[in-house]
């Protein structure tokens, strides 16, 4: 199985200079663990729900900080055409649990460890 087939195209993005409790508000609402960050239009970050953790164990206000100080930048991407196993193996070997999906220098989604799961439960079901 490859990335290309688990992998969620729809994507929700955040600025790097917006502030985290709007970039959380839109997780919250979508309920999703992570957000692109881009600026230009590329790739700049992600920002995850450990980064917004991070933020409010470190007592900064999410109203006044900004994505890009909480973000990872520039992350290890996927492409569709990496292997289940081996995205699997990168997630477990980075401690994350999304990667953005590149292809041909643009982002056009991000796998998750649920996308991942899913498709391990969907085959334990079939037989």
């Amino acid at each position: 199985m490859k990335v290309g087939e688990l992998y969620t195209p729809h994507l929700l993005k955040a600025d790097p200079g917006e502030d985290l409790a709007v970039a959380a508000s839109r997780m919250e609402f979508h309920e999703i663990g992570a957000l692109a960050v881009c600026e230009r239009g590329r790739l700049a970050g992600i920002l995850t729900e450990r980064d917004i953790l991070r933020a409010v164990g470190d007592g900064r206000n999410p109203e006044l900080t900004p994505v890009a100080t909480y973000m990872v930048e520039d992350p290890v991407t996927v492409s569709p055409d990496t292997g289940a196993s081996e995205a699997a193996a990168t997630m477990v070997s980075l401690g994350v649990r999304h990667l953005p999906v590149v292809e041909r220098g643009e982002l056009v989604g991000m796998l998750s460890a649920r996308d991942l799961l899913e498709d391990e439960a969907a085959k334990a079901l079939v037989g």
